[in-house]
């Protein structure tokens, strides 16, 4: 049975036993008009709004949705709350001590507990020294979500770049990192977690994956059955999809996103929700458009029915 439907019917037993209608099956999309074959933004004024918005991802269990929104130079994690059938209003999380100085807080995952976030941070002490980008993790007690602390050594360095963490169902990190040994400017790396809060030494996920030109911004399915990721494959821009065959990863193949490429957008943030019925991701547009960050004017999240990912699993 196709991956998709499987882990559908697991989850739609699951809201039949709980007592979920249709109606609030719909609820967990925060009321929006579903997409289909092409993008839609997603949640306009709730999520997106006039400001830069980036990646949206939920709890395993649909009653928490993060996005990262830019405030005054600083990239905060927001919150919403699903609680008694309504969604509450997104809130800014606060990560850092030092709330009010500059800082980065983007890329959450959310383990499958929902008691633990890792994300790509940069606390206002390590953004005054010009540092690099971290891996943090921030611990949800008595349903409140504490301030962050860096996920140490094997995770992150202090001379290296880490990013994009995604967690896994048992606990493990798969993250991107340009530490030495890797096959191109950013490779994506897996360490196995050991409990207590520790790592294994991270392992680098292959060539199949890895290139000379670069990974970043990946998603990787709880069950470990499949990832997407930027597409560095071909000469297309978007996304492309690996499957896992007899436990080994296979050369990620580009799939269509159900709109023409723009080249004048970066498109990055992949994310499955939690059904994977729906495929989201970002979009950024900056000016110059090879000024980056430094020069974003709009930032952006869309989703989109999954289907096409799914056809390429055979």
């Amino acid at each position: 049975m196709n991956r998709k439907y499987l882990l559908l019917t697991i989850i739609g037993f699951n809201l039949m036993f709980f007592g979920f209608g249709q109606t609030n099956v719909n609820k967990l999309y925060l009321d929006q008009e579903q997409p289909q074959a092409s993008p839609k933004l997603f949640a306009p004024s709730i999520v997106n709004t006039d400001s830069i918005e980036i990646n949206t991802v939920f709890n395993p269990s649909f009653t928490e949705l993060f996005f990262t929104r830019i405030i005054d130079k600083k990239f905060v994690i927001h919150h919403a709350e699903f609680i008694e059938g309504k969604w509450s209003e997104p809130k800014p999380l606060q990560m850092f001590k030092e709330q009010d100085k500059e800082s980065v807080a983007i890329d959450p995952s959310i383990s499958k507990d929902g008691n633990t976030m890792y994300f790509l941070g940069i606390s206002p002490e390590d953004n005054s020294k010009k540092s690099k980008p971290d891996i943090y993790k921030s611990q949800k007690i008595d349903g409140n979500w504490q301030l962050a602390t860096k996920v140490g050594h094997p995770i992150s360095t202090q001379e290296y770049t880490e990013s994009y963490p995604v967690v896994v169902a048992d606990g493990s990190l798969y993250f991107t990192s340009n530490r030495p040994g890797g096959l191109g400017k950013g490779d994506i790396y897996r360490a196995q977690y050991l409990g207590n809060g520790k790592f294994d030494t991270p392992v680098n996920i292959g060539p199949e994956i890895n290139s000379e030109n670069g990974e970043r911004s990946t998603y990787v399915s709880p069950d470990e059955s499949f990832l997407i990721t930027a597409n560095t494959y071909t000469d297309e821009k978007g996304f492309a999809v690996s499957f896992k065959k007899n436990g080994k990863w296979q050369r990620p193949v580009p799939f269509e996103l159900g709109e023409n490429i723009d080249e004048n957008w970066v498109y990055y943030c992949p994310y499955m929700s939690p059904d994977n019925n729906y495929f989201f991701f970002s979009k950024r547009y900056s000016s110059p458009p090879n000024s980056g960050w430094n020069g974003v004017t709009k930032g952006e999240v869309y989703w989109v029915n999954s289907d096409e990912i799914f056809k390429k699993d055979n």
